[in-house]
C-alpha cells in the first residue's frame, strides 16, 4: 500500500469525543496566549518597524502599568485605556493621557490670534488672561488683551520635533 501524506477521508471524528475537546481547548489556549503576547508587544514592535508615525493609537491594557508609572498616576485600567494613546517616534513608543487641558494632538504654534481670541479681547479690552475656551487647549502660548488687542504674554509649553506638546508625551522604556 502506498504511503499517504494526507488522507482526505480522515476527519476529527476519528478521535474520541473527549480527545477532540482537549485538542480544541489546547488550540484555543495557544491562540489566546499568542494573541496576548503579540498584543503586549504590538506597540513596541510597531514602533520599531515604522520608526516615526504621528498617528495616535489607543493603548492596549498591557501598557496600563507603564502608563501609570510614566505619569505617576494610579488610574484604573479602563480609564487609562479610554483616555490614553501612543504614537511612534524614532522607533520608540511615546504615550499621552488626555485631560481637560492636556491635548494629545499637535500643538497650536501660531502666533496669530484666532477669531475667538480676537472676540474675547474685543469684549474684555484689558483682560490679563484669555481663557482656554478662547485660545484653544492646544496653544503653547499664554495670551492677554491690551486695549482690545490680543497679545502673547509668553510661551508656556514646548513642541517636540513632530509638532506635539513635549510636556504631554512620555517615552516608554
Amino acid at each position: 500500500m502506498p504511503l499517504r501524506v494526507f488522507d482526505t477521508r480522515q476527519t476529527d471524528e476519528s478521535l474520541p469525543a473527549p480527545a477532540r475537546i482537549i485538542v480544541v481547548l489546547a488550540a484555543i489556549a495557544c491562540v489566546l496566549i499568542s494573541a496576548r503576547t503579540a498584543h503586549a508587544e504590538a506597540p513596541k514592535i510597531l514602533c520599531e518597524h515604522v520608526g516615526t508615525d504621528d498617528t495616535a493609537r489607543p493603548i492596549p491594557q498591557d501598557l496600563v502599568p507603564a502608563m501609570n508609572a510614566a505619569f505617576a498616576m494610579r488610574m484604573p485600567d479602563r480609564e487609562v485605556m479610554n483616555t490614553s494613546v501612543f504614537r511612534c517616534a524614532e522607533g520608540h513608543v511615546l504615550v499621552c493621557t488626555v485631560g481637560a487641558n492636556l491635548p494629545c494632538g499637535k500643538a497650536d504654534t501660531s502666533r496669530a490670534p484666532n477669531p475667538a481670541i480676537e472676540r474675547w479681547c474685543r469684549d474684555n479690552q484689558d483682560a490679563s488672561v484669555v481663557p482656554a475656551a478662547a485660545t484653544g487647549h492646544d496653544t503653547i502660548y499664554e495670551w492677554r488683551c491690551s486695549a482690545g488687542r490680543p497679545q502673547i504674554v509668553r510661551q508656556t509649553l514646548h513642541v517636540d520635533p513632530r509638532g506635539f506638546v513635549a510636556e504631554f508625551w512620555k517615552k516608554l522604556p
